[in-house]
């Protein structure tokens, strides 16, 4: 990876990242983090053609931790020099100085650091000019525009290129850091007239642009989500099979993550509760996190703490293996940390009853008759006791086949009865940010209509 995207190198940082650490220890702090990071990116969007925004940004900060004891205070900084260094750790300082002692405050322990972080290829900057990056956004939205006259308006196309990269380190040793970049192209098309109007959208999100898809394909597929969705009816209410197409999919297995996250645990705030060796989805089901995966973008060495992070299965055959752990939850909690400290990583859900016909079409004839959803809306679910109620639009199917849209529907559940009732998982397998599923056939849940 060239540096020379970035103002400084990673000798720098760290040289920095060791000179805040010198000064938390000169005025008497016991322990201390810190963070040092540095960014560039460009995002253009465009609209029925012609540019909306354009906007650069190149940023920069430093956060420190500093310990007095089990007392701990932060502060933060965008200057680098040396006197702002020296500032913003005594202001940390001080803070701590006046705070409570915390039982579980503290860094993590020596044995769990990540002191050799292997390189997993997380940054492939993405050096495009706004001319190229704004013919990227109108290829994208004009492709929309020319699926079908019916596709008459436009929410915008973007497109978007960041690259980054940090060092932290804390007084028991850890230093280490690494750059990273993130690409995106989208378009929401609008098709349809007056009341009847719906809109979709698509998007393309990778660490190295090269892999990104095209701006025709992107474009194409969204107009033909929104034109799908053309002349949709409302249902009565009834409980039927729940199909969550890939996308939606992925929001599921967020909620798993949420649930058994140790912030949720240890305040008995989760559905989840003492779920460790329990069966909470069906035998058939597992759940592997894997951070090492070279490119991928849940991937990384070791986590915001330092400690290093491990492959490992969070749910097997149903039953979870393990929850997600920051230092601090895991102490309140009298366990271990997991490597998590910032949350989750590279999340593949899979069924060993999955088989090569088990594509969407082929969920759809699973599922036979019920409801295919392909949009969520509102935030309706409740951790503290699992209940989950959206709104939603999609489609409703019959003899395996969609027969025609619907919207203005509610779909409700328990999370608990959702999980253990996965009939299926379908290998039309989606990566949608840290995680990667299929669609999901969820057995019965009621959509409430008119």
């Amino acid at each position: 990876m060239n540096e020379s995207v970035f103002i400084h190198t990673q000798d720098q940082l760290k040289q920095l990242a060791r000179d805040v650490l010198a000064f938390a220890k000169e005025m008497g702090g016991t322990d201390a983090a810190v963070e040092i990071s540095e960014g560039s990116g460009l995002s253009v969007s465009v609209r029925r053609g012609k540019i909306e925004t354009i906007e650069q940004n190149k940023d920069k900060g430093m956060g420190v931790t500093v310990y007095i004891g089990q007392k701990r205070g932060n502060a933060s900084t965008s200057d680098f020099s040396a006197a702002a260094l020296r500032a913003t750790v005594d202001a940390a300082y001080n803070i701590a100085r006046f705070t409570a002692d915390d039982d579980c405050a503290g860094l993590a322990e020596a044995d769990m650091l990540e002191m050799n972080p292997r390189d997993l290829r997380l940054c492939y900057p993405w050096i495009i000019s706004t001319e190229e990056a704004v013919e990227l956004a109108q290829r994208a939205e004009a492709a929309a525009f020319a699926v079908d006259p019916r596709v008459t308006n436009s929410e915008g196309a973007n497109v978007h290129a960041q690259q980054s990269h940090f060092v932290a380190a804390n007084s028991r040793g850890f230093i280490g850091g690494y750059p990273f970049s993130r690409h995106t192209l989208s378009v929401a098309p609008i098709a349809g007239k007056g009341a009847r109007m719906q809109r979709d959208d698509w998007y393309s999100s990778v660490r190295d642009a090269a892999k990104m898809a095209k701006p025709e394909a992107v474009g194409r597929y969204a107009a033909e989500r929104a034109l799908a969705r053309l002349n949709a009816r409302k249902l009565d209410t009834r409980t039927c099979p729940v199909l969550f197409e890939a996308p939606l999919a992925a929001g599921l297995l967020g909620a798993f993550v949420q649930a058994t996250s140790g912030g949720a645990l240890y305040r008995k705030s989760s559905f989840l509760l003492d779920s460790l060796g329990q069966s909470v989805f069906p035998s058939h089901l597992d759940i592997l996190e894997d951070p090492h995966v070279p490119g991928a973008v849940g991937s990384a060495p070791f986590d915001e703490e330092g400690v290093r992070t491990v492959r490992r299965h969070v749910v097997k055959d149903g039953v979870v293996q393990g929850y997600f752990l920051s230092t601090y939850s895991a102490r309140k909690l009298g366990m271990q940390t997991t490597g998590n400290a910032g949350g989750s990583h590279n999340l593949t859900l899979s069924s060993s009853r999955t088989k090569r016909a088990d594509d969407f079409a082929g969920m759809i004839r699973k599922m036979d008759r019920g409801l295919l959803v392909t949009e969520l809306m509102g935030q309706g679910t409740n951790y503290v006791t699992g209940d989950y109620s959206r709104g939603a639009s999609g489609f409703w199917v019959e003899n395996g086949v969609i027969q025609y849209p619907v919207e203005e529907i509610t779909i409700a559940g328990n999370m608990k009865d959702m999980f253990s009732q996965i009939v299926a998982v379908g290998n039309d397998t989606l990566i949608r940010g840290n995680k990667e599923t299929g669609s999901i056939l969820i057995e019965n849940m009621v959509v409430a209509g008119s």
